[in-house]
């Protein structure tokens, strides 16, 4: 498991980086985004919904809740980044899907 003082920087740096795509991309595909005490949020006035994304520090992981739906990533030291084990999207390409199939179209974040 990561050191806990890496996590927070790891984790610090991929939210920050995936927030600023987050924001571009707002305004194009109609969704807001907000990154507050180290979390994002992200809302969808249609159709309605909303993802939380959030570093969980005892865990060494960051936690994405999309609707119902929730996973788990892993920092991946070949990587560089947290990515789900289990489909090996990192971060952003598995927020990007799961924003394209709440919209019913493509995104790019």
């Amino acid at each position: 498991m990561i050191e806990e003082h890496e996590f927070k920087k790891h984790a610090h740096e991929a939210l920050t980086a995936l927030q600023g795509d987050l924001v571009l991309a707002g305004d194009d595909y109609g969704f807001q985004s907000s990154l507050h005490g180290g979390a994002i949020a992200i809302s969808f006035d249609r159709p309605p919904g909303k993802f939380t994304i959030v570093p969980d520090a005892a865990t060494g992981q960051i936690k994405v809740t999309l609707g119902a739906r929730g996973y788990k990533l892993d920092w991946d030291i070949v990587e560089n980044a947290f990515v789900h084990t289990e489909t090996g999207q990192n971060l952003k390409e598995l927020v990007e899907q799961a924003i394209s199939k709440h919209l019913k179209r493509d995104v790019e974040l």
